[in-house]
């Protein structure tokens, strides 16, 4: 018999591997409830006349585990998909599973399909027995008109749901536009997961870097190497890019894994992006490295404004910055057009420096 969640967490802990902490441990009984209910429900479809029966028998309820920036949820995820024994298994993060629901669509709309979302949604359901997504977030109206009927058609299909989030439901989509039509999703997840708060006081990512330098100067091979140790620690494995949709363009992060990105200065501010592409980025990141940040001035004045844009958008988010420049902050851009308005950003990024900051 195969190691209980609590077993693979308290092994975990004694090894070193994890701290302990009784809010992530208070989950671990419901996530094994689901684990065993699956791998029955698996086991039963392996026989013929069993796996007659089983299709008529409701899937166990999903979860919906939500809590605030750092608190495990997602290490919590992998270490239920890993122990989960069952075939047709998923794990990705939200909104790279929604950039390929409308890749999907947009296929489906040239082939003069109808309804766009059936034939995708019946793709995604006939591969898949377990779907968990990793911080999901509605911010944007056209996942909110589609998430809905995505959500009820894979759970007829027998399609079982985890996902972990920063809000509760009750919050998503919050003060968004047309919300009104959004609510009835809200009540389908309560009706079809369990809701969980996970109610650690440890922001596990924030005290990772407590203490630790995140703003190197000058950039270059010193620097590279020293954010590339950073990096290793947070994210232990291969990460891919993440494209955002923003009204109709396509937003690149180059390297994404658990709401931690990176990227070059120029790939974020040496794009003609706007204040919506980088509301965006602050919603789907929790923490960014940003490399390469050059010396400021006339010459690249249009970079330096994205820059400005992109930090506001970083520091109200509260999302936690990593980064390589050219000089400290307060020597970046010291004249020409935009050096007074520059002093506001500076002061910024000196307070993201610090250990606490976002805590």
């Amino acid at each position: 018999m195969s190691q209980s969640l609590i077993e693979i967490y308290d092994a975990r802990v004694a090894q070193g591997a994890l701290r302990p902490d009784p809010a992530q441990r208070a989950v671990l009984p419901l996530m094994e409830t689901l684990r065993q209910g699956l791998q029955d429900r698996a086991a039963q479809r392996r026989g013929f006349l069993t796996g007659l029966l089983s299709r008529k028998s409701p899937p166990p309820k999903g979860l919906y585990l939500w809590g605030g920036v750092g608190r495990g949820k997602s290490m919590l995820m992998d270490l239920f998909t890993e122990a989960v024994d069952i075939p047709g298994k998923r794990r990705v993060h939200f909104h790279a599973f929604m950039q390929e629901i409308h890749a999907g669509m947009h296929a489906a709309r040239q082939q003069g399909v109808d309804d766009a979302l059936a034939p995708v949604a019946q793709q995604v359901a006939s591969d898949l027995r377990l779907l968990c997504f990793d911080e999901m977030q509605i911010t944007d109206i056209t996942d909110a008109m589609i998430v809905g009927r995505l959500f009820q058609m894979l759970f007829d299909a027998g399609v079982v749901v985890v996902t972990t989030s920063n809000r509760p439901p009750n919050d998503l989509y919050k003060d968004g536009l047309n919300r009104a039509i959004f609510l009835p999703f809200i009540g389908l997840l309560k009706e079809r997961m369990h809701v969980h708060a996970l109610d650690s006081d440890t922001d596990y990512r924030q005290d990772r870097l407590s203490g630790a330098q995140v703003y190197f100067t000058p950039a270059g091979a010193a620097a590279r190497k020293a954010i590339d140790a950073i990096w290793a620690d947070l994210v232990p494995e291969p990460a891919g890019p993440l494209d955002l949709t923003v009204k109709g363009r396509k937003v690149r992060l180059p390297a994404f894994h658990n709401g931690i990105a990176r990227a070059s200065f120029w790939d974020l501010c040496g794009q003609p992006l706007g204040p919506a592409d980088y509301l965006a980025i602050a919603e789907a990141v929790r923490l960014l490295v940003i490399e390469d940040i050059p010396r400021l001035s006339a010459s690249n004045f249009n970079e330096a404004k994205r820059f400005v844009t992109l930090i506001d958008a970083l520091y109200e988010a509260k999302v936690r910055l990593v980064a390589s420049a050219a000089d400290s902050p307060e020597r970046l851009y010291n004249e020409g057009t935009g050096s007074f308005e520059f002093e506001r950003t500076a002061s910024r990024l000196r307070e993201m420096q610090a250990a606490d900051w976002a805590s």
